[in-house]
């Protein structure tokens, strides 16, 4: 079995760290209004990853939360795996050297492929891709802009670019905790090589629980968000029930 990580998600907006319902910005909860110490607090919990993304970013296609996002680089050592607004090589490159361990190219993985391809040759295991999709086709500009383009046929499109894993994110079921799209996001990695890993609507053990039965450990792991700010999700149990039967499958 590989290993499953569980990503805390840090979405910011106005330089707050906040839950949506579905991508809506009008239905924005306020969890911390400090998100270097919420990053802290999910390091000192003994999560291995962080996942943060500049919502504002990813909707006006520039960064708007930069020096909150720099303060949780400084703040915490975890790897931190960074999406929203990135759109050139010059972004890419000024996160990475800011700290970022991986980033997240969503718009321009649409939008730009060959950004895609250069990205990866430059910064090799470092490049990821979300794929935010409603009912399986692609939204973008922080899902206000809806496409005809599949999940599946980006993916294979840049299956060979490199790209170090893809983000499968459920737009319907994110922020709803109503688990998460299992059957898409293995549709999606049962087509491609890439690993993959599964976002939108964590709610509860169950639904890790699901992640590390066999026939679904094919998945990297999982993004959780509004689960854990409620106290749906316990992390403590989380991480535990991960290592417990990660640790029988190596017996």
């Amino acid at each position: 079995m590989a290993t499953v990580i569980l990503y805390p998600a840090i979405d910011i907006r106005n330089g707050q760290c906040v839950r949506l319902l579905r991508g809506d910005m009008n239905v924005a909860t306020i969890y911390n209004s400090d998100p270097a110490a919420q990053a802290a607090r999910f390091e000192a919990l003994g999560f291995a990853w962080l996942h943060i993304v500049d919502l504002d970013g990813a909707a006006s296609g520039h960064a708007r939360n930069r020096a909150v996002i720099e303060e949780i680089l400084r703040t915490v050592r975890l790897p931190v795996q960074l999406g929203g607004g990135i759109r050139d090589i010059a972004i890419i490159a000024s996160w990475l050297e800011a700290g970022a361990r991986r980033v997240v190219l969503g718009t321009a993985a649409l939008t730009d492929p060959p950004l895609v391809r250069e990205a990866c040759q430059l910064f090799p295991g470092r490049i990821a891709v979300g794929l935010d999709a409603r009912s399986g086709r692609l939204a973008t500009n922080g899902w206000t802009v809806q496409s005809d383009v599949t999940v599946l046929e980006l993916a294979k499109r840049l299956e060979d670019s490199g790209v170090a894993v893809l983000i499968h994110t459920d737009i319907e079921r994110d922020g709803a905790l109503t688990g998460l799209n299992m059957e898409a996001t293995l549709e999606l990695a049962r087509a491609v090589s890439v690993p993959v890993i599964a976002s939108g609507g964590l709610a509860s053990l169950a639904d890790i629980e699901r992640l590390l039965t066999p026939e679904d450990a094919r998945l990297a792991g999982a993004i959780c968000g509004r689960a854990l700010y409620d106290g749906r999700l316990d992390p403590a149990a989380a991480l535990a029930l991960i290592a417990n039967t990660e640790g029988r499958s190596r017996c």
